[in-house]
């Protein structure tokens, strides 16, 4: 996750109000010692332990050492821009957050960490003009403005419901029908007329 400056902060808060716990430097290299098999360098994916994927956060944190309240489903640590919290898909309850100067600034690094892997993209925003620029320049077969990514698969938000784990690849959102990759671009709340 990516977040331009004082925005973060408030994110933290708000992820704090809900159902995640906000780790401290600490917690977070001490699980990132524990989520990872090899690590390959600075911006580069690493090698997850698959011994977690799919566990609940306080199911992990706990087997760390970090105290966690059963109710939160997600642990944020937020962390620098070389962290392989940002670069490796972990398939566990974990994010990393880190900071950016400007809106362009964190369009261009999140275009970076994507990998080119084209699949499901969002952005909170109130500025159109940067929506779309996100929007094009990632080229996603999902992407969702100003809502959770699942909007995107129809929950929530436009279309029916697809699971598109392998959308770009044919066996997702495209058919044999029409062998065209069908994109969706979801505007959640603003602009959206019912």
């Amino acid at each position: 996750m990516i977040a331009v400056g004082l925005i973060a902060d408030r994110l933290k808060e708000a992820f704090a109000r809900g159902k995640a716990i906000v780790l401290q430097p600490h917690q977070t290299e001490r699980l990132r010692g524990m989520l990872f098999e090899k690590e390959n360098g600075p911006r580069k994916y690493a090698v997850i332990n698959r011994k977690y994927v799919g566990k609940n956060v306080d199911v992990i944190l706990r087997e760390a050492g970090i105290p966690c309240d059963p109710t939160k489903r997600l642990a944020v640590c937020e962390v620098d821009a070389d962290h392989p919290f940002l670069w490796t898909e972990m398939m566990m309850p974990v994010i990393g957050l880190t900071r950016t100067r400007t809106v362009d600034d964190a369009i261009d690094f999140a275009l970076e960490v994507e990998h080119g892997f084209r699949h499901t993209a969002s952005m909170h925003s109130r500025n159109i003009d940067k929506l779309s620029k996100m929007a094009r320049l990632c080229d996603c077969s999902i992407f969702v403005k100003n809502g959770p990514n699942a909007a995107g698969l129809g929950y929530g938000g436009e279309g029916p419901t697809s699971f598109t784990i392998a959308s770009p690849t044919g066996e997702g959102m495209t058919t044999a029908r029409s062998f065209t990759r069908v994109r969706r671009c979801t505007l959640v709340d603003h602009f959206r007329i019912i």
